[in-house]
């Protein structure tokens, strides 16, 4: 039964985003904001563009150079020079997008979203049993195109139902929809009782019509759960080996998998040549995440000295997704009965403890990535995790860094995007202001590019 119902989850995403695709052809662009790119034809896309920057992170790590050019073509880089040179000599017919007056850098990655949903809480699970997986595509379109208008031009999206950003990831592939690109993660897996079991808080009566294909115990029930997951065409795997935050459940954030099943998926995924990402709050958890060869670990809130050492020496990426307590602050500054109690008290801890394990880890030579876990947090404020990087310790140009090279490093996607190279694909944004000196500039983008296109563009008329 389960099994039939997220077939026709899948049929329902692809009808709605189809759907979604034909108004988006047609919707004219909101005012001050977007997307010259959702209406050019690919003839446009094939044209030479000059774009003057006033100064350039080209390579976030080394310095920014001063005035600059970068020539496009056909949604690629040709070239990156120094100075402002003229349009004409570069090709002819060539057109001139000036952002003299702006800084310009890459185009931002977010390494851990959920676009499916802006909902937490005694709402989110309301909305579990009550939205359509149609409803839930239509706002994963709302929230993809915020966060693309927010500067984030690519996104890993660790867990949705339904199919839904699998759905959305093709279509703004294909050019159907505006939004970032994707790399999507399917259904996370957990063991029964863990953080994926979507059934926990509700009536036992209610477990048998709630999906749970992505739970598995033991290790051969765990190689067929992520192997399933590769049968829809994930890009990468997400699983979590301790409980949750927002688990309904009064277990805790410590370990709730064995070493031999975290071994087994990420064995499994990495067979099939696919990442792992690994919610871990536990240090205990973190360990078996570790020992099991993450790629990622995600929240890593209780990171000991033994954890870090191993994370430091490792190949892995660490992703503290410091904004969730944003999202956190604001939901129960609104209504403070948001979180059932055994939720809430986990909240208020993290609340306290969040930016620890980066301060410490940070120094110690951890690789970081930059992650939001926007869904949590509110979407379309992806950038607000710079300024709690710094606060927790990181300089501007490493939190940068964390979101442009680093980033595309940890998803696999160096050779195309995190820096404005020859060859790659020109993603980029501009802001008013140096990020490298303050970087909540990032939180007001003025120009978004993506592959070539023109998403956003706030400048004022008269420098267009």
């Amino acid at each position: 039964m389960a099994i039939q119902a997220n077939r026709l989850f899948g049929a329902a995403a692809a009808a709605a985003l189809v759907t979604i695709g034909a108004v988006s052809a047609h919707a004219q662009p909101r005012a001050g904001a977007t997307a010259r790119g959702s209406t050019s034809s690919a003839s446009a896309a094939r044209d030479v563009v000059v774009i003057h920057a006033g100064a350039l992170l080209d390579r976030p790590g080394r310095p920014p150079r001063g005035a600059s050019t970068i020539v496009i073509r056909a949604g690629r880089i040709e070239s990156v020079r120094s100075g402002h040179a003229s349009p004409s000599s570069v090709a002819p017919g060539a057109r001139l997008i000036d952002l003299k007056g702006s800084f310009v850098l890459p185009g931002l990655i977010d390494c851990h979203v959920h676009l499916d949903s802006d909902k937490a809480g005694a709402e989110a699970q309301l909305a579990d049993v009550t939205d359509s997986v149609p409803k839930r595509a239509y706002e994963a379109a709302v929230n993809a195109r915020k966060t693309l208008e927010a500067g984030f031009t690519t996104v890993r999206n660790l867990g949705d139902r339904g199919g839904v950003t699998l759905a959305l990831r093709d279509a703004i592939a294909r050019g159907d929809m505006v939004g970032p690109r994707i790399l999507d993660a399917g259904s996370s897996i957990s063991t029964t009782s863990g953080h994926m079991d979507g059934r926990l808080g509700y009536a036992e009566e209610m477990h048998v019509a709630i999906p749970h294909e992505n739970l598995c115990d033991g290790p051969e029930s765990c190689r067929r759960a992520v192997r399933a997951q590769i049968a829809r065409g994930v890009d990468v795997v997400k699983i979590a080996t301790t409980g949750g935050v927002n688990s309904r459940i009064s277990a805790g954030v410590g370990a709730q998998m064995f070493q031999d099943e975290a071994r087994a998926l990420v064995e499994t995924a990495h067979l099939y040549g696919k990442k792992v990402a690994v919610h871990a709050h536990g240090a205990d958890g973190i360990k078996i995440a570790l020992a099991a060869g993450a790629d990622s670990i995600e929240h890593g809130t209780l990171l000991d000295d033994a954890a870090i050492r191993t994370l430091a020496r490792s190949r892995a990426y660490y992703v503290p997704t410091l904004s969730t307590v944003n999202g956190y602050i604001e939901r129960l500054a609104a209504n403070p009965r948001a979180y059932p109690p055994e939720v809430k008290a986990k909240i208020e801890w993290r609340i306290k403890i969040t930016g620890k394990a980066l301060r410490k880890a940070y120094p110690r030579g951890v690789k970081i990535a930059f992650g939001t876990d926007a869904g949590v947090s509110k979407h379309g404020r992806n950038a607000d995790e710079f300024e709690l990087m710094v606060k927790h310790g990181m300089p501007a140009r490493a939190a940068i860094a964390a979101a442009t090279v680093n980033a595309a490093a940890l998803l696999g996607v160096s050779a195309q995007v995190g820096t404005l190279e020859r060859g790659k694909r020109a993603d980029l944004v501009a802001v008013q202001g140096d990020p490298t000196r303050d970087v909540t500039v990032l939180k007001r983008v003025l120009f978004v590019m993506k592959g070539g296109r023109v998403f956003v563009d706030r400048r004022p008329s008269s420098q267009r």
